[in-house]
């Protein structure tokens, strides 16, 4: 992939945004679970940096997919995975659909102001009992004249406490799984909609994150966005722009804490000489580096191919199959190598332990990845290539 000096303009712009208004902070909002998300939206906003790829009319930059990866990889620098996350949750998950299969009433209320940062967004699919079976969420959205009544939850709903809307997949009919889906648009003030608590996280501690209850709750039919019946398919293109993105945030992210661990074995003395002098630990630095630059050629692959509007759902899952595997891998090696320091929970590296641990989960865990790679290469018993 080529970067012109528009990319790397938007580059710095993103990485200083991290550095200023961020990494300062990641501590305190760590601490607290929570962080001033309608007012670092809002300074994103101004920046155009919530609407990189979203249409001129509603407020975006109109730029193609590639702006949106490089804004990803230098999020990706970032103290802390929470803040990071929620901002992809408001870019490439809750708004995609809107801004590609939405009406202009939808796009108008709440597209713009998601895009200016005046409105919070999250996305409603995964359920307690239907997390990357998405095919087997229970939610209902049953007409009522004009209205939709929903009822039902979601589950580990990021950003869902403090959002103004959430995009919800829901069933619309009794027709088969992947016929009977309907995305929504739900302001979040309406009547009947309540939470839980804070849900307490293994990591991406920043983030907000909670259980989503529906109780009749009722929204106009015109809050649909596309066609009804066509909610599933909506959702699963709009997921594979999510997981090139988680793809692109952890690139940055894991050279990251290969950077910080040369620099702390340079500085560890055991038996007298420097740990980095050990060769099986820089030989194993390098065989990480060498993974990260392949999941960067695999990411930028599929991004290249995105924008060429080419089918990108297998390139997209192998990027986020290896994105979560390899973060693992990464995260772990180098917290080894940091020993007892790695293991207090205010290291870098155990924060980058705990909160890289999502990307395997959230967005379609590994096994799905890996049923949809297999299928698409004619490999599941009973398929072939034709």
């Amino acid at each position: 992939m080529k970067f012109t000096a528009e990319h790397e303009a938007l580059r710095k712009t993103v990485r200083d945004f991290v550095e200023k208004e961020i990494n300062p902070h990641c501590d305190e909002w760590e601490e607290a679970g929570e962080f001033p998300i309608h007012d670092l939206f809002k300074k994103l906003g101004n920046l155009g940096l919530l609407g990189i790829q979203k249409p001129e009319e509603y407020g975006g930059m109109g730029l193609d997919y590639s702006y949106n990866l490089v804004a990803a990889e230098e999020l990706g620098m970032a103290k802390c995975g929470g803040v990071p996350l929620a901002i992809g949750v408001q870019t490439d998950m809750c708004t995609p659909a809107i801004a590609r299969f939405g009406s202009d009433e939808l796009k108008r209320d709440f597209l713009a102001p998601a895009i200016a940062g005046d409105m919070v967004g999250c996305i409603g699919v995964s359920e307690v009992g239907a997390g990357s079976d998405v095919a087997g969420l229970k939610t209902t959205a049953k007409k009522d004249g004009d209205d939709y009544i929903i009822n039902g939850s979601k589950m580990w709903i990021t950003n869902s406490p403090k959002a103004d809307f959430i995009c919800l997949l829901a069933n619309t009919s009794d027709d088969k799984p992947h016929k009977n889906k309907t995305l929504i648009v739900v302001p979040m003030n309406t009547p009947g909609i309540s939470f839980s608590p804070h849900l307490n996280k293994l990591g991406m501690r920043s983030s907000e994150t909670a259980q989503v209850f529906f109780d009749d709750v009722r929204v106009p039919q015109r809050n649909r966005i596309g066609a009804e019946g066509t909610g599933f398919m909506c959702q699963m293109i709009q997921f594979q722009e999510e997981r090139m993105w988680g793809a692109a945030n952890v690139i940055k992210a894991l050279e990251h804490c290969i950077d910080q661990t040369i620099e702390y074995c340079r500085e560890r003395k055991t038996f007298g000489q420097p740990l980095i002098n050990n060769q099986y630990i820089h030989f194993r630095l390098a065989e990480l580096q060498t993974e990260v630059e392949a999941l960067r050629a695999l990411t930028y692959q599929a991004c290249e191919l995105h924008i060429a509007g080419k089918d990108v759902t297998k390139l997209a899952s192998m990027a986020k199959l290896k994105a979560g595997r390899l973060g693992r891998e990464v995260t772990d090696t180098c917290l080894q190598y940091w020993g007892g320091n790695g293991y207090m929970w205010e290291n870098p590296l155990a924060r980058a332990y705990r909160d890289v641990r999502l990307v395997s989960i959230g967005g379609g865990a590994d096994e799905i990845m890996l049923g949809i790679i297999c299928k698409l290469m004619g490999t599941l018993p009973g398929k072939n290539r034709d």
